[in-house]
């Protein structure tokens, strides 16, 4: 008989997901509790009481020495990205983020003033995207911090984007660049191991937007929001753990196969310019980094065009990336030199993967 521990060893972190809750529910149990779209996707769907809308809820934790460090992100940074996680999944199910609820697991390290400065950059966030903080709990931690937020918000009923919707024929779209926070890790993270002049040297060419790509992600609501409104989006996904990743996510959920083209990834000029400096593929860090919070989504193409049009009036632009096709589910990748297809390995930040990329 297999042991527990190596059962759950040898799972990835959905995985270990479905491991801890599949079945334990049953479905008519959570349809009768007004559960629309359960565990599965960027967050909850369930029903509201007679408005015309749905709840989205959706919960996410950050950990000092696994989601941040010292040496990347200040204070105030970590509590902004720690809300703004919570707004992305929100975002993702073409929703309007509304309440957040904020649980604090606080070590000795980290002392009133420094918290302080945590709650500054929530509440920045939660200002930026008309939330309201309405509660959560604080407790003490033995060594590192431990901050896990809850956010609530709503979209029209039956309008939430889920990962299943993709269909074959369908287009493939990214609503910005990616690989942008993945280069400003990687560049401060050269600075925590340098050492005084080196360090020095670097901290002077520190590239500023992809720092700021990484330590205060962008949610992108408004997308999200047109998508949902509109009826554009079949399928959607938040770059949170890299456009790989959540490619594959899509695929499995809708069972199809997405073919997504690398001569099509939009890659920043910022991006291409750091990664040939230190000898890193762009296009490896636009498909598996993660944290970038723009949209990855499909749609009918008979939508591109004004998909395109309405998008460009908000100032946000639609790059297509790809196509769905039918198949075994999974992800290829289209060379752009050879024109070839490959398969695209299920790569990007993992909690439990070895060899993940952490972002």
């Amino acid at each position: 008989m297999r042991k527990w521990g190596s059962a759950v060893s040898s799972l990835d972190e959905f995985g270990r997901i479905r491991l801890w809750t599949e079945g334990r529910q049953k479905a008519d149990f959570l349809s009768r509790a007004g559960v629309v779209c359960g565990i599965g996707d960027d967050a909850a769907v369930v029903a509201g009481e007679g408005s015309g809308s749905e709840w989205l809820v959706a919960a996410d934790a950050m950990v000092e020495q696994v989601h941040f460090l010292d040496e990347t992100m200040g204070e105030a940074d970590v509590g902004f990205k720690a809300l703004a996680a919570n707004v992305s999944d929100i975002a993702a199910m073409g929703g309007e983020p509304k309440f957040a609820l904020v649980s604090v697991c606080v070590p000795p390290a980290w002392n009133e003033e420094r918290m302080r400065r945590l709650y500054d950059g929530l509440y920045e966030c939660a200002e930026r995207y008309g939330v309201a903080v309405i509660g959560g709990d604080t407790t003490s931690a033995p060594r590192d911090l431990v901050v896990a937020v809850t956010a609530i918000g709503t979209v029209e009923a039956g309008r939430a984007i889920r990962r299943s919707g993709a269909r074959s024929g369908q287009i493939v779209f990214l609503t910005g660049p990616t690989g942008l926070s993945a280069a400003g890790l990687h560049a401060l993270q050269r600075i925590g191991a340098a050492e005084g002049a080196e360090r020095a040297r670097l901290a002077d060419l520190l590239p500023q937007r992809l720092v700021q790509a990484h330590r205060r992600p962008v949610p992108s609501v408004k997308a999200g929001r047109i998508l949902a409104q509109m009826g554009w989006g079949a399928s959607l996904n938040d770059v949170s753990d890299g456009v790989a990743s959540e490619a594959w996510e899509i695929a499995e959920a809708s069972q199809v196969k997405l073919v997504l083209k690398e001569k099509l990834l939009p890659l920043s000029g910022e991006l291409t310019a750091y990664a040939g400096d230190n000898g890193l593929r762009a296009a490896d860090l636009a498909l598996f980094g993660g944290e970038d919070y723009v949209l990855l989504g499909t749609a009918d193409k008979s939508c591109e065009q004004e998909m395109r049009e309405r998008l460009r009036a908000e100032g946000i632009p639609l790059f297509v990336i790809g196509e769905v096709e039918a198949g075994q589910p999974g992800v290829e990748l289209e060379s752009a030199d050879t024109g070839l297809r490959r398969p695209l390995a299920k790569r990007g930040y993992n909690h439990f993967s070895e060899g993940t990329m952490q972002t």
